[in-house]
C-alpha cells in the first residue's frame, strides 16, 4: 500500500486539514477512505481531505506520513496528480 497523507495544517471551517493520496492506485485510496468512514463523493479527482483527527487512525491503518511536499513529488511522479481544472469540487 502506498497511501500517503501529508501534515494538518491547511483551516477550514474551525479544523485543520491534510491531504490523503496514493502513489499506486486510486482503488487503493478509496479503500483506505471508506475505511476511515470517509464518503466517496469527498473524493477530490486525485486526494481526499482529511481531518487532522483522523490522520493518526489513517496511519495505524498504512499511510505514511509525508511533508506536503514529498507528497506532491510522489503524485506527481506516479502520474494520478490531476490538474485543478480536472478535479471536483
Amino acid at each position: 500500500m502506498a497511501i500517503l497523507v501529508d501534515e494538518p495544517i491547511w483551516p477550514f471551517r474551525d479544523r485543520l486539514w491534510c491531504h490523503l493520496v496514493s502513489d499506486t492506485s486510486y482503488d487503493e485510496l478509496h479503500e483506505l477512505a471508506g475505511a476511515l468512514g470517509i464518503p466517496r463523493r469527498g473524493f477530490q479527482g486525485d486526494h481526499y481531505d482529511l481531518p487532522e483527527e483522523l490522520r493518526e487512525e489513517a496511519i495505524r491503518l498504512g499511510a505514511e506520513p509525508v511533508s506536503g511536499r514529498e507528497l506532491i513529488r510522489r503524485l506527481l511522479a506516479s502520474g494520478l496528480r490531476r490538474p485543478a481544472r480536472d478535479r471536483s469540487h
